[in-house]
């Protein structure tokens, strides 16, 4: 125990004091913090480019269904051939020309836009929900109802889902589904690529001291299945503090980026409240917009009270025992692996078959997100090869404590088994040169007595 305790302490201290570890450690929370801060940061931009949209109706009763925007300016024209406008198009400063022409026996047109380069979402989208409703409200006012317009605007309420989890003691929490969601696919790739890359560590320092023949010295005065632990378990510890510094970090840096953006953009929010209560206050009542107001004041409250009563201690619980567990599980694979080559590049036939069940965890995580208690999610979380992934993705929506249970204790026991098999492939791989090995020939090395 003390020899590998040594090997464990070796291996951290040679680690944390590369430059490299020292570069990745501190610049990694910047991206991170940027994939959390841009996206927030983007969608707070409005697109202020004008453009100039010039619309040919053939049908001459569709051309004003498309209103004007800020942003978006129409043209009708009518004394034009469609021809001439479509090849004078930049000359003449529009962004497109859109085309309305009768359908025969139905009451929608065929809109069709030309432009000099692909059209934007946002162009497309304000000219299809534009005509939307203007062919809704056509076939509405075929049915001559009175009022038509103010009914219209009476029956459109906007409803609220509240979401309540019901404790087995009966205690009441607001909880998200989107909350939820987003925890489970970061927990989820959050495993998969530390395992990935810390299981490379792994099998690269075994590849390294093979070849430096430092492990010959080695195991002159360790047992092989230390050396082997030793290591493991020292990438392990450095694994854990990096991992602990980018979530400080991180937190650190989306946090208060995410507080600058609140801040900028806070002003103009409010105005576009202020801005649609007062359209709702013309079309609706007053009454009407106090309870927008008061609908969307009561989302954001849930939604802060549903990340507050999140099961914290239970999700970072499980996640260091299923990280540690599964990186462990794995770790040992790996270093079998590298015990049996001498470049990184003979690994790729023998890594294969350790990556597949990885890969196939991150497709079961997908549909587990969705499906959380369905059959698949519960079986592949039970599987111990695919169940530090999967136990993760279930997690935070719930997961029955005999289901913990089971599935510890099978990743536990196959750990075990794993260990044991990894170490009798690596105390006679470490100290084999000049040949490529197979699978088949490692596995031969199993039953090689001590």
């Amino acid at each position: 125990m003390k020899q590998m305790f040594l090997i464990l302490q070796r291996e951290f201290m040679t680690r944390v004091r590369k430059k490299s570890f020292i570069f990745t450690t501190l610049l990694s929370p910047l991206f991170f913090a940027a994939m959390v801060i841009l996206p927030t940061y983007f969608a707070t931009m409005e697109d202020t480019e004008v453009r100039n949209i010039a619309v040919i109706d053939n049908t001459q009763h569709f051309g004003s269904a498309i209103p004007q925007t800020e942003y978006i300016k129409i043209t009708t024209i009518t004394d034009t051939p469609a021809e001439k406008v479509k090849n004078s198009l930049e000359e003449s400063g529009y962004y497109a020309l859109l085309t309305i022409d009768s359908l025969p026996g139905s009451i929608a047109p065929a809109l069709t836009i030309y432009s000099p380069k692909q059209p934007s979402i946002e162009v497309i989208s304000h000219i299809e929900n534009s005509m939307e409703k203007e062919i809704e409200t056509r076939k509405l006012m075929t049915y001559n109802i009175q009022d038509l317009d103010k009914i219209l605007k009476d029956v459109k309420t906007k409803v609220n889902v509240r979401s309540i989890k019901i404790s087995k003691d009966g205690e009441e929490k607001e909880s998200n589904t989107l909350i939820t969601m987003g925890i489970a696919y970061i927990l989820s790739f959050l495993m998969y690529m530390m395992v990935m890359l810390m299981g490379n560590q792994v099998m690269q320092g075994v590849i390294e001291e093979k070849n430096n023949r430092v492990v010959e010295l080695l195991v002159s005065s360790v047992k092989p299945v230390q050396l082997m632990m030793g290591k493991i378990f020292g990438i392990a510890a450095v694994g854990l503090l990096q991992i602990a510094i980018w979530i400080v970090l991180t937190a650190g840096l989306a946090g208060v980026g995410l507080n600058l953006i609140s801040e900028k953009s806070g002003k103009a929010n409010m105005e576009q409240v202020q801005i649609a209560n007062q359209s709702i206050m013309a079309n609706q009542g007053a009454q009407s917009a106090d309870v927008t107001a008061a609908i969307s004041e009561t989302n954001t409250d849930n939604f802060l009270q549903a990340l507050k009563n999140q099961n914290y201690g239970l999700i970072i619980g499980g996640f260091i025992f299923f990280f540690l567990m599964g990186y462990l599980l794995y770790a040992a694979m790996y270093a079998a692996v590298g015990s049996a080559v001498e470049n990184v590049s003979d690994t790729q036939q023998l890594v294969m078959p350790i990556t597949i069940p990885l890969i196939l965890a991150i497709f079961v995580m997908i549909v587990g997100i969705k499906s959380p208690d369905g059959s698949l999610a519960f079986w592949f979380s039970m599987i111990p090869f695919t169940s530090p992934i999967v136990m993760l993705t279930r997690l935070p929506f719930g997961v029955p404590v005999w289901q913990l249970i089971l599935s510890a204790a099978l990743l536990i026991g196959t750990f075990a088994v794993t260990v044991w098999l990894a170490a009798k492939i690596y105390r006679v791989g470490i100290l084999m040169y000049g040949k490529k090995y197979s699978w088949k020939e490692m596995i031969k090395w199993i039953r090689y007595r001590s």
